[in-house]
């Protein structure tokens, strides 16, 4: 059973980092609680205080502007996997969506959320990552952009200041030319490897971002394994790739676990890096 804690309800994201700053790591800000719930009743955590941000208005829309697509950081999984807007513009980022956790999860859990928590075992840092996503951080003196990748320090651990929020999550409106893919792979209830891969297809592979994660501590960008791959034709793509896999798996910091071995992992991430050229380049 939950102990006793208190609700606050803030009416502003400027009220709620007040509260986070008046009462530091007494408080946690509370969304669809669909992962802080489940620790604070197995007694992992315990806060005094719960920081109701459900209600709050402007952080719960997907949309498309100066170039950007924005997505509120209250968007629960299941309006992201129900958006239009996505599946025209980011359908990677769309079938991931479709695909996190269960339809109870998705239902009630927000994509900001599972930023976030930084859960080791979740999809969307390690796509967001190779889209080359900024994270908006918001307090009451002002806001900033994180980038993806610099966005998660360690396993359940992120960037954001003690009174920093996050809002929004910015993602370029890919080109025309432009692919992406997101394949995990996993026996248990979370994925053991992710892996995601981006890159624009105009001739030649350009701009390549790989990206790794549910391995290790937190989603990583493998900048050795891109460099294998960019410039390179769609053939030579294709010969580097067990190189690129290789690397990556080493990148990505894959740990022993329930999940299965390290050696297991980094060849899974080898084996997932190659299925998703495959998916993205036809």
């Amino acid at each position: 059973m939950l102990r006793r804690f208190r609700l606050e309800e803030p009416g502003s994201i400027s009220e709620a980092s007040e509260l986070l700053s008046r009462f530091g790591e007494n408080a946690k800000v509370y969304a669809g609680g669909t992962e802080l719930l489940l620790a604070m009743k197995e007694g992992l955590v315990q806060y005094e205080r719960l920081i109701n941000v459900k209600n709050l208005k402007g952080v719960s829309e997907v949309t498309s502007a100066d170039g950007m697509i924005r997505i509120g950081a209250l968007c629960t999984h299941h309006e992201l996997e129900t958006s239009a807007l996505l599946r025209d513009k980011l359908p990677s980022l769309h079938k991931l969506e479709q695909n996190v956790a269960n339809v109870r999860v998705r239902q009630s859990g927000t994509l900001g959320g599972n930023l976030c928590f930084a859960e080791p075992h979740a999809d969307p840092g390690t796509l967001l990552i190779a889209l080359g996503a900024k994270l908006v951080a918001e307090k009451s003196s002002g806001k900033r952009e994180i980038a993806a990748e610099d966005f998660f320090v360690d396993a359940y651990e992120t960037s954001l200041q003690a009174d920093e929020l996050l809002t929004e999550i910015r993602i370029p409106v890919p080109a025309p030319q432009a692919r992406s893919a997101y394949l995990k792979f996993g026996y248990l209830e979370r994925p053991s490897v992710g892996v995601a891969l981006a890159f624009k297809l105009n001739g030649g592979l350009s701009d390549v971002k790989v990206a790794v994660g549910c391995a290790g501590p937190a989603p990583r960008r493998v900048p050795e394994a891109e460099a294998l791959l960019n410039g390179k034709s769609r053939e030579e793509a294709a010969r580097s790739l067990v190189e690129a896999g290789a690397v990556a798996g080493r990148a990505s910091q894959a740990i022993s676990d329930l999940h299965g071995s390290q050696d297991y992992k980094e060849h899974i991430v080898g084996v997932l890096l190659k299925r998703a050229f495959q998916a993205a380049a036809s």
